[in-house]
């Protein structure tokens, strides 16, 4: 499709349109990701706030979110239980950083705003480089105490924040992601 126009000489010019958006129903991987990252949003209030705040992680505190994180970090995830200060500064990021970030991603998913794009590519990269590099990295061969006595389950908690970021930033590799399907 092009559209017609005329320059500054008064001649007309052909210039080819941008393509329309497809509606959300055509677009099955955006309504997982409205899914997913609406999810990552409640995780972000749960698990990331209580270390960032300095809220004690323990199994008879009175606030219900520092027993959750206890519960999981106890079990799976002793980095996470007793975090040291940079860990708490990548919770921070997610807190306060990317927990917005999700509720724009998912208005953009929903709406199918292709300025979101940039932003996106920005988000995915430093989750990728600034959030899983360093916690896998401790998680899987950092000093005892710290590593992970039970690696199927903490991929199995953590994985998805890694892998939807992933496919988030192959979804937003070409211009005008929402005019295709993938």
């Amino acid at each position: 499709m092009t559209t017609v126009s005329q320059d500054s000489s008064g001649l007309a010019s052909a210039a080819p349109a941008t393509p329309a958006n497809l509606p959300l129903r055509k677009r099955p991987i955006d309504i997982l990701f409205i899914v997913v990252f609406s999810l990552f949003i409640v995780t972000c209030v749960i698990s990331d706030a209580i270390p960032t705040l300095g809220i004690p992680q323990a199994e008879h505190s009175p606030n219900l979110l520092a027993q959750w994180n206890w519960w999981y970090s106890h079990q799976w995830d002793p980095l996470y239980e007793h975090p040291p200060l940079w860990l708490r500064f990548i919770t921070g990021t997610s807190a306060f950083l990317y927990l917005p970030f999700y509720v724009l991603l998912v208005v953009c998913l929903a709406k199918g705003i292709n300025g979101i794009q940039l932003f996106a590519v920005i988000y995915a990269t430093m989750i990728i480089s600034l959030t899983a590099i360093p916690i896998f990295g401790v998680e899987f061969f950092g000093p005892e105490g710290q590593r992970t006595p039970n690696p199927a389950m903490f991929l199995l908690y953590n994985g998805p924040y890694v892998l939807f970021p992933l496919l988030l930033l192959i979804r937003m590799r070409k211009p005008l992601p929402f005019t295709r399907r993938f």
